[in-house]
């Protein structure tokens, strides 16, 4: 046996030696990769270390995606997939990416005959914002398709989110809206403008980043979130956010030389910036604000007073800095679970000593108290609490708390 054929059966001993699975280090496993044969017929070998955990096996599949996976471009305008002209956007690709997304319930509902065919619909953009518009006399629109709207200046391409009966009763609830106000459909979204529509998104993100430098070189106290062009690429709008008032003509002069576009700059709140931005929430979950929240209702610090929530800025606050929205989502329960609760903070009067309030758990209607000079919490229900103070408002006293001690389970008791 020559030395290759020796080089050869070592090499192929140390790759098929087990990997011992007790070792807490990560060993070095040699394996073969190439195998090159020179013009003197002298095999030489390429070897590479690869690691290998000892506690779990090497995944077959390592290495043999070429492909890596791309995030469509509208994705953030509702369509999972490149949209063709003259064709609906389906309804679950709609649903699976669309913030803004209504399920119109009344689809199959047929408006009364004195009202008849409602010829408005409600075109959603980016997501971030819709509205409404009229629909011109001949032409039949449904939900998804993809249609060219009256701009300012131009047209902008959208999606059309709601049509009939259910889009007349979203405009009667939208506040201060005035239909004669209403812009108007001009058409389908022809190949043309869809090429182009695709071409103004494709520029957003080199927009953005590009504005954030030209920020930066004029010291402006201001972060710029967002960018979104208009359909014909004529506009786009730059949503920031800053404390105090900004003057950026400046600035705004120089993206009309950079980009030679119309510009709009709107300022939002520090939660519409998370809702654009995005995240994770505490709870692991992506932002609610990011995924269907739309509606922001103020959240005050008596909502965490109610809920019993300690007063911590670090886990109360969301990653906007203002208080969390989901503090909202359970307040109207814990109102109404507090109606026939004694109220908190009244000590106990008893012939073995008076006890102390320390604190409450409002779902299962437990409260928690000790005895002066002690550290032993004792749960008692909220029924028994009622009854001490009835008692003691009568001047009499139980003879101890343990005997009003509440049963709970062993994870309560840790």
């Amino acid at each position: 046996m020559d030395n290759t054929e020796e080089q050869t059966q070592h090499t192929n001993e140390e790759i098929n030696t087990p990997v011992n699975k007790e070792s807490s280090s990560i060993r070095a496993k040699q394996s073969i990769i190439e195998i090159e044969q020179d013009s003197k017929g002298d095999t030489s070998f390429f070897l590479a270390e690869q690691f290998v955990h000892p506690y779990f096996d090497e995944d077959p599949s390592l290495g043999l995606l070429k492909k890596e996976y791309k995030e469509p471009l509208t994705l953030s305008h509702g369509c999972s997939a490149t949209p063709q002209s003259y064709k609906t956007v389906e309804k679950q690709e709609r649903n699976s990416c669309e913030k803004l997304h209504v399920t119109n319930w009344m689809r199959n509902v047929k408006p009364p005959s004195a009202q008849g065919y409602f010829d408005y619909v409600e075109v959603r953009f980016k997501n971030s914002h819709k509205d409404f518009y009229k629909i011109p006399d001949g032409l039949e629109i449904t939900e998804g398709d993809i249609v060219a709207v009256e701009g300012t200046p131009g047209h902008d391409i959208g999606i059309v989110s709601l049509a009939g009966e259910l889009c007349r009763i979203q405009m009667k609830k939208k506040r201060g809206f005035n239909i004669e106000n209403v812009k108007k459909l001009y058409r389908r979204a022809k190949t043309a403008d869809i090429e182009k529509w695709l071409e103004v998104i494709k520029k957003e993100e080199k927009t953005l980043f590009e504005t954030r430098k030209l920020a930066l070189d004029e010291n402006l106290d201001m972060k710029i979130n967002d960018v979104e062009y208009q359909g014909d690429g004529t506009k786009a709008i730059f949503y920031y956010t800053a404390d105090d008032r900004v003057d950026f003509r400046q600035l705004i002069k120089d993206l009309a030389e950079t980009f030679h576009i119309r510009i709009e700059m709107k300022q939002i709140g520090a939660r519409q910036e998370a809702s654009r931005l995005g995240g994770i929430g505490t709870c692991g979950r992506e932002l609610c604000c990011s995924t269907w929240l739309n509606n922001f209702t103020s959240v005050g610090t008596a909502v965490a007073k109610v809920q019993q929530l300690f007063p911590n800025p670090q886990k109360l606050a969301g990653q906007c800095g203002k208080l969390k929205c989901c503090l909202n989502y359970e307040y109207d329960v814990y109102q109404d679970a507090l109606k026939d609760f004694p109220e908190t903070g009244i000590e106990l009067e008893t012939i073995k000593g008076k006890g102390i309030y320390h604190k409450l758990d409002v779902l299962k209607r437990i409260f928690w108290y000790s005895y002066e000079n002690s550290s032993e919490l004792i749960p008692i229900s909220a029924y028994d609490v009622k009854k001490i103070m009835a008692m003691n408002k009568k001047n009499k006293k139980p003879e101890d708390l343990e005997s009003f001690q509440a049963e709970l389970t062993k994870t309560e008791n840790q």
